[in-house]
Formats: C-alpha cells, structure tokens, sequence
C-alpha cells in the first residue's frame, strides 16, 4: 500500500494490471496454449491409489510467473516447461497483449529454462521524455547510453574499440539533441576530449553548440579552408599517438587499458558531414580549389576512421542522408555503428543503416516521419538481431553551459 501511494500515476495503473495479470494467469495460460498435461502420477498420488482402483488424472502443468510494475506496464518472468518453450510464448504474444490490455508485448529468452515477458500499456515511443546531466563523470566513458526502446528497455551502446558512427535523418528529428546530450553526459570527464565541426554555421554561437563549444577544445564551422586545417591538426594526433602509444602505455590498442586524463578518449563530432565533402563542379579557379579542399577532407576523416580506433579516437559523421554523395562510401561503410532518425525514402534507410533493414519493415526509419516520433531511431543492436527502435532522451544544456574547471583539464595534452 506503501508503494501504491508513493507511485506515479502511470506506476498505480501497471500495479492494478499486475494483479489482474497475477490472477488470471492460470486461466490465461490455458486458453493461450501455455500448458502441458503430465499424464504421470505423481508421487503422492501413487502412494495413495488404490491397487485395482481408477488411474489418477493427469495433471494440467501451468508455468509459474513472476510480475513486476513499472510506469509503462508489466515485466513477466515466466519459467519454460516441456512443450512450452520460448517459441510459444512468442507465438502467444498477441493473445497475451490483448488479455492485458498492452499496446504490444515482447518475449525474450532470460536464461535456460526462463523467458521475460514485456507488456508496454503506454508507447514509451511517443511518451515525451527529458534527461538532466549528473554533472559526475560517468564510470564507463565509451557507454554511450542513448535511452530507452519501445519496451521501456534501456539502449546503450558500447563504443571501445569504434573507430565511427554515423547519424542519419531529416531536418529536425533529433540527431543534434542525441548528439548533445552524448557531450553533455561526457563532459564532466577528464578522460574524454571533444572536437567539434559544424557545416551549418559559420561561428558557434550561431548553431546548436553555442553551450558546450566551451567544453571543446577546437571547433570550427563551415569554413572549408578552417576544417580542413584542423582535420590535418587530427590527423597530426593520430600519427603521434600511433607512434608513442606502446611507450607511453605499454600496449598496441589503447582500449586494453582504458582512457584517462594522460591518454584521453578523443570524439571528433561532424555535423551536417556532407558540407566537408560535397563535390564541387566547376571550371573557374575557386571551384576546383574548393573540390581540392573536400576531397582532401575526405581522405583525411578516411586516415581517422580507418586508424584512429586503437589510439581512443572516435569519429561521429552526422548528415541528413549517409548516401554516397553526402559522405563517401569509403568512410561511411567502416563505420561498425549507424543510427538513422526519421527518413522519406527506403534508399536513405539503406544508405544509414545497410540493406538488411528492407527484411525488417515494420522497424524501418520510413516510418517515423509522424510528429509523435521526433528523437526516436533506428539502429542494429549489439549482440541482437534484427533492428531497435530507441527514443533518444534530450538533455538539457543548461547543465553544461557554465563548465568547471575539470572540464578543462586536459586540453592542453590533446596535442601534445
């Protein structure tokens, strides 16, 4: 009663559901198929049947369950019995749905011999959600934790040993909000460095950085003569950390020991990737100075791709669309993580996240183009088939527009 009281309303209702769903659980199963007959005595009824008296009746086997409430719905952990394994349970998903009212319900393997039943009332999907920054270094630097899926199940994504990602999808879905809570969450951190570029803008002030350019070491806008500079300073790094890294740690791949303060984790953020890289067609002397200019930035985010993953250097290349023309195929395909917001055409869902998300409609970035899925995308999950969508919490960047002095602390070591 304790716990009801001190609930939110969204808790109060899931609790009323789990009873329900406690209750009737037993009828539930049978109609849904979830039971098994032993036609084996047990062993109390073979002590006491009588010798020339009628076999015992077989019994009626139900799984045992365990539910827990949340904000969304009910979690459901439920044992497996002969017969009714984790195959049934998927196929009973939408009867189970329909029995407790849930808006969809998942069934997940949870170790041998048990399943996790996940029934969501609510669209997690469409529920506005916000993230308010800690303000502590986060204990695991290359988590990058991105929200929740459409379950209300936390999504993160481990980036050791990424040498890229990419961020796709139309003008305003929420690539730059994902991306600044990412910074906002690592900020704190004296183990991480940020490098920040942003074609959209001419100084950072005018864009979606003016509150954590301070927390950058370098930032640059659309200034292609600017950004290529500071791509060839990256590219400096790269070569003098893959030189030093076995003297200064002790070891080939950075990762094996972790970032720090000494050896920071460095992420290169590229928004609106494709103005670094566009091609230029011309013949008069500023036009092919300027295709000179993007397609050496091309081959110098290439060197960073390709040989920055065992010195802690992570590149973020985010465009509207991650086709071929916005960023190079070379570049965009090394990437092992892709993120994809909001789309029109089923070839830009395949340029961001690879042609296997045509087997797998119902989760393709086509179909978030309604107002209610603003921040929520698509990627391939690690270690999970098939592909998750995920409502990426906004942060608010008043928690980083005043940095403290640890945020500084290293800058200076970046290129040294």
């Amino acid at each position: 009663m304790v716990r009801y009281v001190r609930a939110d309303r969204g808790t109060r209702v899931s609790m009323r559901q789990a009873v329900r769903v406690r209750w009737g659980w037993v009828r539930l199963a049978r109609m849904a198929g979830l039971t098994v007959t032993d036609k084996t005595p047990g062993l109390l009824a073979q002590i006491t049947a009588q010798k020339d008296g009628p076999a015992p009746a077989p019994r009626v086997l139900t799984p045992k369950i365990k539910v827990k409430p949340d904000r969304f719905g009910v979690i459901v952990r439920a044992r497996t019995l002969p017969r009714v394994g984790l195959e049934e349970y998927q196929k009973a998903a939408r009867f189970l749905a329909d029995a407790w009212r849930c808006t969809r319900v998942s069934v997940l393997p949870d170790g041998p011999g048990r399943v996790v039943i996940r029934g969501v009332r609510s669209d997690p999907l469409t529920t506005p959600t916000e993230h308010r920054p800690t303000g502590r270094p986060p204990e695991d630097v290359a988590r990058w934790e991105l929200g929740v899926d459409e379950y209300a199940a936390p999504v993160c994504v481990s980036l050791a040993n990424v040498p890229g990602v990419t961020v796709a999808g139309t003008p305003g879905a929420g690539k730059t909000s994902a991306v600044n809570k990412f910074v906002c969450d690592l900020a704190p951190s004296a183990a991480v460095q940020i490098v920040g570029f942003d074609g959209k803008v001419s100084r950072a002030s005018e864009g979606d950085y003016a509150d954590l350019v301070k927390r950058m070491f370098a930032f640059c806008g659309d200034d292609l003569d600017e950004a290529n500079a500071l791509f060839k300073r990256l590219v400096a790094l790269r070569r003098r950390r893959s030189s030093v890294i076995r003297d200064v740690l002790g070891v080939k791949n950075m990762w094996h020991v972790g970032p720090s303060p000494e050896w920071p984790f460095t992420v290169v953020l590229v928004d609106e990737a494709h103005t670094f890289f566009r091609e230029y067609k011309g013949s008069d002397a500023e036009t092919k100075r300027l295709a000179a200019l993007t397609v050496e930035n091309a081959r110098l985010v290439e060197d960073l791709v390709k040989k920055g993953r065992s010195v802690g250097i992570l590149t973020i290349l985010i465009s509207q669309k991650t086709t071929g023309d916005a960023i190079p195929t070379f570049v965009r395909d090394v990437c092992p993580v892709g993120l994809s917001f909001a789309q029109k055409t089923v070839e830009a869902a395949v340029a961001a996240l690879g042609d296997d998300i045509r087997n797998w409609p119902d989760a393709s970035p086509v179909t978030l183009q309604d107002p209610a899925y603003v921040g929520v995308a698509v990627m391939a999950m690690q270690g999970r088939p098939g592909f998750t969508r995920t409502i990426l919490l906004p942060a608010l960047q008043r928690a980083v527009s005043r940095p403290r002095t640890p945020f500084y602390g290293a800058f200076t070591q970046t290129f040294t």
